[in-house]
């Protein structure tokens, strides 16, 4: 059989009849390089467009509903399966050979946590099927079923991790994420006006910008065709340029050895609060009463800090109010921050190399930027700052590590 390409397509791709043909281009390309073509689609357009997931969402008052979760996933998995069956459509007006199936036509079984189900597996038994007699399979992205044949969607990003998931089943030559942005950028573009993308990253640099808030592409996606030791690719749906390759290693991909950058790029988090839970003497047990009482309820913490007398940690914004009321009922009175911003220098060879975290903490109060708490590790260092200043921040860190100058064309 011919080498199968996997590409996938967001919304906003996939939205218009004039996107679309620039998606039909990048499926032609594949085709004309011999390919065989799993595409994976997310929902048309973004809301308010009518058949968006949020927009569907809409239709029975989401959150204020009266549907359980597996209902709700019925009515979720509506937007990409109109998506698949609309570009088959148009591949087929095109003369090419193609078919549509959903998730769970495509092999994907789930666990049964409705609206964040986990891929326990993928049968792709039909899409070998299909490609007997089709060039092009467009699968429904985001979703899949139980084992009792109930229809699950996978969180968001899930269309990311679909297109992933479906390329390691298959063992496939590529996966291709397009966006609307031409590759990984060193931050992002929209906050700095010197971001630059990258020609090539490692699965472990590109998951650790997506952790800490990069958004192009799903940080489990990236697990998943690290493990299967797939290459992956992001482009931009709207011009030829081969983006940003991701790879298990610069030097397998070079046949040289460059080193690791000292820092890949900069990436940010917004709606964070603070809580510090402070007592006056030390207090046995204090720091697991207060993490299991987060987790028992459902809070994600992040950002620890612990001390003998007491604990300092972050929470989405969504979750303050209900975490106060946590910590007020065990007789604590937390001190908030709201309305906070986190801010990651990721780099693969800031490992062992002194001097990193003194530029981070000296730009940033050059730029007049209060941080409230920082952390790190050996590929990323991390610090909580208000949120009006992510911008000045942002751009601080970027333009201290020369960020914006172009390295040597690698690929």
């Amino acid at each position: 059989m011919q080498q199968i390409l996997v590409q996938k397509f967001g919304g906003t791709s996939v939205q218009s009849e004039e996107n679309r043909n620039y998606v039909m281009q990048h499926i032609k390309n594949a085709l004309m390089n011999d390919h065989k073509v799993i595409v994976v689609v997310s929902a048309l357009g973004r809301k308010p467009d009518p058949y968006a997931t949020d927009s569907l969402l809409d239709l029975v008052d989401f959150p204020k509903n009266y549907n359980s979760s597996r209902e709700l996933d019925i009515l979720m998995s509506c937007g990409e399966k109109i998506a698949s069956v609309v570009l088959s459509n148009e591949l087929k007006k095109n003369h090419i050979r193609a078919s549509a199936l959903t998730g769970a036509q495509a092999g994907f079984i789930t666990s049964d946590d409705f609206n964040e189900a986990k891929i326990k597996e993928v049968k792709p038994n039909r899409v070998f099927e299909a490609f007997k007699e089709h060039d092009v399979v467009v699968v429904a992205g985001f979703q899949g079923q139980t084992s009792d044949g109930d229809i699950t969607t996978i969180g968001r990003g899930g269309s990311d991790t679909t297109a992933a998931a479906i390329g390691a089943a298959v063992n496939a030559e590529r996966i291709e994420i397009f966006t609307d942005v031409n590759g990984i950028m060193t931050a992002d573009p929209n906050m700095v006006r010197a971001a630059r993308p990258l020609d090539i990253v490692t699965y472990t640099e590109i998951s650790n910008l997506a952790y800490q808030g990069a958004k192009v592409i799903h940080p489990r996606a990236v697990e998943i065709a690290m493990q299967a030791k797939i290459p992956m690719r992001v482009r931009s749906t709207y011009i030829e340029d081969e983006g940003t390759l991701i790879t298990a290693s610069r030097i397998q991909e070079l046949g040289t050895d460059i080193p690791d950058r000292l820092i890949t790029g900069i990436a940010h988090m917004t709606s964070i609060t603070q809580i510090s839970v402070q007592t006056k003497d030390e207090t046995d047990g204090l720091q697991s009463e207060v993490f299991k009482a987060m987790a028992e309820s459902g809070i994600s913490v992040d950002f620890i800090n612990i001390s003998p007398t007491g604990v300092l940690y972050t929470v989405p914004d969504s979750q303050t109010d209900k975490a106060v009321r946590i910590l007020k009922t065990m007789g604590f009175y937390p001190e908030i921050t709201r309305n906070c911003a986190k801010v990651s220098a990721v780099g693969a060879g800031m490992t062992g190399v002194p001097g990193v975290a003194s530029k981070i903490v000296q730009s940033l109060t050059d730029a007049g930027v209060q941080i409230l708490q920082s952390a790190d590790s050996h590929t990323t260092i991390w610090v909580l700052i208000h949120e009006d200043d992510v911008k000045v921040a942002v751009n601080a860190l970027h333009d201290v590590f020369a960020l914006n100058i172009a390295e040597e064309k690698l690929v």
